[in-house]
């Protein structure tokens, strides 16, 4: 477990009270998760599922319930990303949200393109759409894609699909693949950008990436999830609190999301612990700001509050 720390150490971190008052302006309310994922591998197939990544086989609403029931503050609503890329997961994931929400509440569809058919500009997703099904947004997971992104197929018609509908379009992205993101959302200034993980996840927050993130500042529709960063190393804490201080002064809090990355997290850490980590690690904040992160804009770019069927954009 992480060493619980006082104010002004130097590691950056700020002690259990300090994540208490870090959540506290989204008390009112409630936190809301940007980042969750729920599967049944007896239902669908999930590609990458292995035994040995030591995850269960099926990740329910329940268990989403009962993972937040022990957070130091309530979870209102939790954004569901869908963890694959089929169809059947994809009805699944949006039929649980339908039947569970507001845990999960939103859901993100995976983005895989289909080239044959020029009206599917959201590939996969695209008949979920034309049924008027809730969907908050597109993901783009392609950490082992082209540096450039050109090997995407469809890109700028699901971006421009994306803004026209009022659609979130995530990213899960290696590092060097940031300035290409940049330069997306330059091309679609109307589009809300998300960019997970920070677009760094467990690695080492080097120039590179400091001067990446940078870029996407530049950008003022590109936002962030502080998602996905927790390891079991030593120095975890101190990588961590770099990470969420760099995020802090280059993209502002107002731009940020908490996301747990639940239940990828688990094996790290239980659901209360990465959120108070989560806490932990970044710099003192005032209250708008808090809100912003942990509840506020989340709800903004996912639409949470609004009525489910105004929602039901038909792209």
């Amino acid at each position: 477990m992480t060493e619980v720390v006082g104010p002004g150490r130097a590691d950056g971190t700020d002690g259990a009270g300090g994540a208490d008052r870090a959540t506290g302006a989204a008390a009112g309310g409630g936190i809301v998760d940007a980042h969750v994922h729920l599967w049944d591998t007896s239902a669908m197939r999930i590609s990458w599922f292995a035994q040995d990544l030591g995850l269960p086989h099926r990740v329910a609403p329940d268990d989403l319930a009962s993972a937040v029931a022990a957070a130091p503050r309530p979870v209102r609503a939790a954004v569901a990303v869908q963890a694959a890329d089929t169809a059947r997961e994809a009805r699944w994931l949006t039929a649980q949200a339908a039947a569970h929400g507001p845990l999960p509440g939103p859901v993100v569809l995976q983005y895989d393109a289909r080239p044959g058919d020029r009206s599917a500009w959201a590939g996969m997703a695209q008949p979920l759409l034309d049924e008027g099904v809730p969907v908050a947004g597109i993901r783009l997971a392609v950490p082992g894609g082209a540096t450039d992104l050109s090997d995407v197929a469809g890109l700028d018609a699901l971006c421009a699909g994306l803004a026209a509908t009022g659609r979130v379009l995530e990213t899960l992205v290696r590092p060097a693949q940031l300035p290409a993101v940049a330069a997306l959302a330059g091309r679609h200034p109307a589009l809300d950008v998300v960019v997970c993980h920070l677009g760094l996840g467990a690695a080492a927050p080097d120039r590179a990436w400091h001067e990446a993130l940078a870029a996407l500042a530049a950008r003022p529709r590109v936002h962030g999830k502080v998602s996905g960063l927790h390891t079991r190393g030593p120095d975890d804490a101190g990588r961590v609190a770099a990470i969420g201080r760099a995020a802090v002064d280059l993209l502002g809090a107002e731009r940020l999301m908490f996301g747990s990355d639940w239940p990828m997290s688990a094996r790290v850490a239980p659901y209360a612990e990465v959120l108070e980590r989560t806490a932990r690690a970044l710099p003192r904040l005032d209250d708008a700001a808090a809100a912003a992160l942990w509840s506020g804009t989340a709800a903004r770019l996912y639409r949470i509050d609004e009525p489910a069927a105004s929602r039901c954009q038909v792209g």
